[in-house]
């Protein structure tokens, strides 16, 4: 049963196994109407309503963090069972097979098939606002699907390679954005949802988002 508030505001958990600063995160989930909690408590991951897991710095270290506090089996129940998760940045990242940042060896989680690459441009981090081709009967875009978005990465998932044959299986729902090449703003896979950007970072088109995928809940 999930965790509510008197006032029915739905519980979110941001997933906290010592990835930066993450309370920008938390207060814009309040401020989009959640009631959220900064935790890496077995309990409180499974049972809120909605996980956001954030990641800063890179692949490998995200991957090692995430492992040393048990957050790949806690992001792999609530996926497994269908409950809404939302990665952030290098959030998004290890939800693919992979990463070639810094030669990892690390692998990724392997939810989508894919590499994590850096970006061929002359201007790298790729750092600032940028507009994404949001897909088509988006949830998280809906009705800010024109407006700009914050990123700060290096490496980026450049190509899309997900099986659209596969029985029984709904197409994944992908955003696109480009730097130098077009790379993977966002992914949306039934309860399973990741942004490259920022939505914290976003101002008012972040705050939209965030308030869609809590209303999603």
């Amino acid at each position: 049963m999930n965790r509510q508030t008197h006032q029915s505001r739905p519980s979110v958990a941001v997933l906290d196994y010592g990835s930066g600063n993450v309370h920008s995160a938390v207060r814009a989930l309040e401020r989009a109407g959640a009631d959220v909690e900064l935790t890496a408590e077995h309990d409180a991951v499974l049972q809120a309503a909605g996980l956001v897991v954030p990641g800063v710095g890179a692949f490998a270290a995200v991957m090692r963090g995430l492992q040393a506090a048990d957050g790949l089996r806690l992001i792999g129940r609530r996926i497994a069972g269908g409950r809404p998760v939302l990665g952030i940045c290098v959030g998004l990242q290890v939800l693919f097979e992979g990463s070639t940042e810094h030669e990892s060896t690390e692998p990724g989680m392997a939810e989508w098939p894919g590499t994590v690459e850096r970006l061929p441009s002359e201007v790298v981090p790729h750092m600032g606002w940028n507009t994404v081709r949001a897909a088509e009967g988006s949830r998280l875009f809906e009705g800010i699907e024109d407006e700009r978005f914050y990123f700060v990465h290096s490496y980026a998932v450049q190509q899309w390679e997900f099986d659209v044959n596969q029985p029984r299986m709904e197409a994944p729902q992908v955003t696109w954005a480009e730097h130098g090449v077009p790379f993977i703003a966002a992914v949306e896979n039934g309860a399973l949802s990741a942004t490259q950007f920022h939505p914290e970072k976003s101002g008012d088109a972040g705050a939209a988002l965030l308030a869609n995928w809590v209303k999603s809940l």
